[in-house]
């Protein structure tokens, strides 16, 4: 998966603090952000959404661009 998405983020501190972002036309808020790595020269970071779905974003800086790499379309269980 690459889906190219638009992202509601701040950069501080180092790294990117995100928002929201947008998947099929919608808007996505994030609730809470994992970790962040750099990945073949991108900056990824998991977030999870209101709804309790988990999201790989990848930010190609090259590009400027922000891309979903991974979606999980099941919401978390303990």
């Amino acid at each position: 998966m690459r889906e190219p998405t638009t992202v509601e983020a701040t950069y501080r501190e180092g790294r990117f603090w995100v928002r929201a972002f947008t998947r099929q036309g919608k808007r996505l808020p994030v609730v809470s952000q994992g970790r962040q790595w750099t990945q073949a020269g991108e900056l990824h970071t998991l977030v999870m959404t209101t709804r309790e779905r988990v999201y790989e974003l990848a930010y190609a800086a090259g590009e400027n661009q922000w891309y979903i790499v991974m979606a999980s379309e099941q919401p978390l269980s303990a």
